[in-house]
């Protein structure tokens, strides 16, 4: 009966949300474009949110279910939900922006992992690695799969490398509500879970430990942490299942120019 609730979205209703999707990309960019040694999450906080304000959006997550803070900043064995703090940035850590942006009453959710100067090979490796399985659950975004399709793909490409995936977390439908039906686990069956249809927005999240799967929630009730405080990654997109071939709506181009 889970299904009766998944909200399929509109041509147009999908281009209101590649609207948000095209502020959030370039929102992430703005942060890529700071992210250094000395450089404190406050700052990166800050200045998301005057971009996406200036550019007439919203930030997601600011105020959601109380949350502070318009980014999700999550260091090293952090795993997502940490809070923007004072603390510079050093190399050899790594720093998940996850952003959301609310514009034209549609939302956009996207997060991308940033090693921080010379960062262990093992951990350049856990974050390529969570990449490319965040690729793979795209793969399996089209019309007739299952929900479980995408979670298997995930949980496929890491699981045989060693790394712990997240149980407790998950991705998710997107829309006029940040979080909307069905959910997305990056664990699963394949064939399981709800079938896909033309005009499902999800958006699908890895979040991936270099140790075991297990984490805790610190006592400010939302920064999620690896149990074995070994790094974790964390890349998202949000996309439209299609008959074909997923249609990725968030972009880590401007992203990628900042870093070159």
């Amino acid at each position: 009966m889970a299904s009766a609730s998944i909200q399929y979205k509109t041509e147009e209703e999908i281009d209101l949300i590649r609207t948000s999707a095209h502020l959030l990309a370039r929102a992430h960019g703005e942060v890529a474009t700071l992210i250094k040694e000395g450089v404190t999450t406050c700052q990166l906080d800050q200045r998301a949110e005057e971009f996406i304000r200036d550019n007439g959006g919203i930030p997601s997550f600011k105020g959601y279910n109380k949350f502070p803070f318009s980014l999700c900043l999550s260091p090293n064995s952090v795993v997502v939900h940490g809070f923007a703090t004072d603390v510079p940035l050093q190399s050899g850590d790594i720093i998940s922006v996850d952003c959301g942006v609310f514009l034209n009453g549609y939302h956009a959710d996207s997060a991308y992992t940033y090693p921080i100067g010379d960062v262990h090979p093992d951990v350049l490796l856990l974050l390529k690695e969570t990449k490319a399985s965040l690729y793979k659950g795209i793969e399996k975004a089209v019309s007739g799969n299952r929900v479980g399709d995408i979670s298997y793909a995930i949980q496929n490409h890491v699981s045989p490398l060693g790394y712990g995936v997240v149980r407790e977390l998950v991705g998710h439908g997107v829309g006029a509500k940040l979080h909307e039906k069905p959910e997305v686990p990056n664990y699963g069956k394949r064939g399981s879970g709800p079938i896909l249809q033309t005009g499902l927005v999800l958006a699908i999240e890895p979040m991936v430990n270099l140790g075991r799967k297990d984490v805790v929630q610190e006592a400010d009730g939302w920064t999620i942490r690896t149990k074995d405080r070994k790094p974790s990654a964390h890349f998202e997109h949000t996309v439209v299942v299609r008959k074909d071939k997923a249609e990725i709506l968030t972009s880590f181009e401007y992203i990628e120019k900042a870093l070159q």
